[in-house]
């Protein structure tokens, strides 16, 4: 209480009210003539709400005589104004709602206390529907998400392995949810994904900056939710979409069955999605082996509707082969070869990939093998003017990565990780206009491994707990909101032993009786504590224009692979070494901001600027003369450093839709960030080769025109043809210390798109179909964030290349069928 008095006393005033509250207001909420559930509904200036039930019923009561203003917000919906004039005891107001695609009444859910229009919140956050991603090439979830969020990049390892980067900050920073539950699957691999049906998310919501302060350690750089579907449809009735997807570089199939029911209070869905690729393809390298994959997905969930509050249980299942590449070749030829030797292999000496096997939807031997479950509920119960949010998950995370070609069904790597996460919060009523929660937050993990011959990191358990308090407030056009969070996360393991396996003369887990065996992991336990909180606010010079500025201060404990690796992960192809002395990273970040939309324009433009302490990155081990150290043959090794660093850039968006020609827009987007190492020794021992972090984007401008018909064409259903460019210039400022990193050279790719949804002459929607192409003129490039640049083998080629290059063109045929 010694910290929550005072800051509500600095941010907050008390107004009371004093005028009589004796009359009720009813209504139902509609959109398209169906009825929206949840949408919140408040009496503006006053602590009356409600939200509306199952059937878009609302009722507020003891609201004031005279004249008063309803305010409707509810998420996927534009937010409306109304003013009426209470003479009666009763008012009935009726509204229909806007489906919103992305504005400043845009209601999030993300990195907020309880369902916030965007431009209530200081914090920068985007949105990404459903839409805008079916109208891009992707081959991934995160890579829709790259394509249409400023500020948002992806390390990729091949087409199926994208970690979101937010402002040059990843891997264990950027806290991914799944329908708002922590998404806990060894984030801490270099080539570990996101383990999420694609096809299954309706709505991506992305905080940019440290979330800390709502969901603890771990979105020190921000947050990327990832929402599924609810049905809001009429009762008894079946419905569902069956999509399917064409790519044609790496000859990707996928296909996804959705289904939805409702009955009575009841609401049911149900997901299936297979997905299956050859190995990509670019001009310079050809088909890159080890690219290959084939995913499976199924989800279910039920939920119900009570006045009471809502419940929903969800299931879900993920399932993954995905090969693993390690860029070997012939040095001549620079084509691909196989590893097929364990003991005596020469990685520069090995058979090459006969051509049908580049091409083979068959997963080659050496592969990983992931499997991830989700089991949660959400509830939320009602108390009058306040609410109880209980969301309780169970997750298990199997990783298998398969490294020995002589006996193939010898994983190397085997983990095995158990999650349970727990977050409890508490809506209080409204006290003189102030919004508040408090919250408690967590999860206990272990993690196991099991019949597997490398051991990059230990047997740990790990618990973590935090507590929020979080409050906003509304004085006149300013909106203000902040607050603070304590956390404690504890780590620990006992003693590890590695052994040798007698009879194949691999790695095998063992104990102290073992006197050949090697102590690889001493024990370890370790208390983390972390403060964290922000304050911002949003000044709405008018409803089309409003400047954002918030301050905020987040909290990372070190990973397991930053204090406890020690041995090599197949998968990544790195011997990893930890600290187990590093502290948590904490840092401070100021954003300001600058939103307009107007008639024939919308604005947005957000500078950044992030100081972190004891910041973690890699870096290459080296020898006293400067040659790398391989305690693997054919794996790189990587240290962990910790230091000071800092990080500034901004987003710039600039998107025009003249009003007197509605069938044009033109989009236009740019993202930069420079992330400085602030090492001291490194910089006065090794000057500019230290002076910048690892994995920093490069400059990016995006440009997309689209046009959209006004009216049918035919059976097309207001057609749009689009064509875009993306921009990336050169990266000189790289992490060049024991070459860790190198230059990379700047170019253009130019796509283009066409889509339409068909109907029928009843004006029923038959189908939803997108035709696109990336890399239209199949450019041969490198992203500065793609890991496969470095698997190179030789220090000159015969090409003038080195290291592999991303994917060439690629024609992506997409239908939606709708039922």
């Amino acid at each position: 209480m010694k910290i929550i008095v005072p800051l509500i006393i600095l941010f907050f005033f008390f107004r009371p009210n004093g005028y009589s509250q004796n009359s009720v207001i009813v209504g139902k909420v509609t959109s398209k003539e169906n009825f929206i559930e949840n949408v919140n509904v408040k009496i503006t200036g006053f602590s009356r709400s409600t939200k509306t039930d199952k059937s878009g019923y609302y009722q507020i009561d003891k609201v004031s005589k005279g004249i008063v203003e309803v305010h409707f917000s509810g998420v996927n919906y534009q937010s409306r104004r109304i003013k009426v004039t209470m003479q009666n005891d009763t008012l009935r107001l009726d509204t229909e709602l806007l489906e919103s695609e992305s504005n400043l009444d845009d209601v999030v859910i993300t990195g907020v206390n309880r369902a916030t229009a965007l431009r209530k919140s200081p914090v920068p956050i985007a949105v990404l529907s459903k839409k805008a991603m079916d109208q891009n090439v992707n081959t991934n979830l995160i890579e829709a998400i790259v394509k249409g969020v400023p500020g948002v990049t992806a390390v990729t390892t091949g087409p199926n392995v994208s970690k979101p980067f937010i402002r040059g900050l990843g891997y264990n920073r950027v806290l991914t949810l799944y329908d708002g539950l922590r998404q806990e699957g060894q984030q801490w691999g270099d080539e570990h994904g996101i383990e999420v049906d694609e096809y299954g998310i309706v709505r991506a919501e992305v905080v940019k900056g440290p979330a800390s302060l709502t969901y603890g350690s771990d979105a020190l750089a921000g947050v990327i939710n990832m929402i599924p579907y609810t049905p809001n449809f009429e009762e008894n009735k079946l419905k569902g979409d069956f999509t399917t997807n064409f790519q044609s570089n790496n000859g990707m199939l996928g296909s996804s069955l959705g289904l939805a029911y409702i009955k009575n209070d009841w609401k049911y869905t149900l997901r299936a999605t297979g997905k299956v690729a050859h190995n990509y393809y670019n001009k310079v390298d050809g088909y890159v082996f080890g690219t290959a994959f084939r995913e499976y997905n199924l989800s279910a969930s039920a939920r119900v509707d009570k006045a009471w509050g809502y419940s929903k249980t969800a299931v879900t299942y993920y399932d993954n082969l995905m090969e693993i590449p390690d860029g070997s070749r012939d040095s001549i030829t620079r084509r691909f070869t196989r590893q097929v030797l364990d003991d005596g292999d020469d990685i520069k000496n090995r058979p090459i990939v006969p051509t049908n096997d580049l091409r083979s939807y068959s997963i080659n031997p050496l592969h990983q093998h992931i499997q991830h479950y989700r089991f949660y509920n959400n509830s939320q119960f009602k108390f009058g003017s306040s609410d109880l949010n209980i969301l309780v998950g169970g997750q298990q995370s199997v990783r298998r990565e398969y490294n020995h070609p002589t006996v193939p069904n010898q994983a190397g790597l085997y983990v095995v990780l158990n999650t349970l996460n727990y977050d409890i919060k508490y809506n209080l009523p409204d006290f003189a206009g102030i919004e508040s929660t408090f919250g408690v937050n967590g999860m206990y993990q272990t993690n196991r491994s099991k019949d597997a011959t490398d051991f990059p990191i230990p047997d740990y358990n790990l618990f973590d707990v935090g507590a929020f308090y979080f409050a906003k407030k509304t004085l006149g056009k300013i909106d203000i909101s902040g607050g603070v969070r304590m956390d404690r996360r504890n780590i620990n393991w006992n003693n590890f032993y590695v052994g040798t396996n007698a009879q194949t003369g691999f790695g095998s887990q063992s104990n102290s009786n073992d006197p050949a065996a090697d102590l690889q992991f001493p024990s370890f336990s370790k208390n983390y504590y972390g403060f964290s909180g922000s304050v911002g606010l949003t000044y709405n010079i008018s409803d089309k224009l409003l400047i954002k500025a918030n301050i905020a201060r987040g909290y990372r404990a070190p990973n397991i692979t930053e204090i406890g690796s020690n041995g090599l992960d197949p998968g990544a192809h790195i011997v990893y070494l930890g600290n187990r002395s590093f502290k948590p990273e904490f840092n401070l970040q100021q954003d300001i901001g600058i939103i307009a939309y107007l008639k024939d324009v919308d604005i947005s433009m957000e500078i950044f600027n992030n100081n972190i302490q004891n910041y973690i990155y890699q870096s290459r081990l080296t020898d006293e003369n400067g040659n790398p150290v391989v305690i693997v043959p054919g794996n790189l090794t990587y240290q962990y450093q910790q230091s000071k660093a800092r990080l500034y850039g901004a987003e710039l968006a600039i998107n025009l839709h003249p009003s007197n020609l509605k069938w044009l827009t033109f989009n236009n987007s740019l993202a930069y960030v420079v992330g400085l190492n602030k090492n001291e020794t490194l910089l006065n021992l090794h000057g500019k080769a230290a002076k910048y972090l690892p994995f920093i984007p490069p400059l990016q401008i995006r440009s997309e025109i689209k046009a959209t018909a006004q009216k049918n064409i035919g059976f097309l259903d207001k057609p749009y043809f689009k064509f875009d460019a993306v921009m990336f210039a050169d990266q000189n400022n790289f992490y060049a210390l024991d070459d860790t990193e190198s230059f990379t050279k700047g170019y253009t790719l130019l796509n283009a798109g066409i889509g339409s949804t068909i109907k029928s002459k009843s004006g029923k929607n038959l189908m939803d179909i997108f035709i696109q192409v990336d890399n239209i003129f199949n450019v041969a490039y490198q992203s500065h964030l793609n890991r496969l640049k470095y698997f190179e083998y030789y220090e000159s080629s015969t090409n003038g290349r080195s290291g592999i290059y991303n994917m060439g063109r690629n024609m992506s045929f997409k239908i939606v069928v709708p039922f």
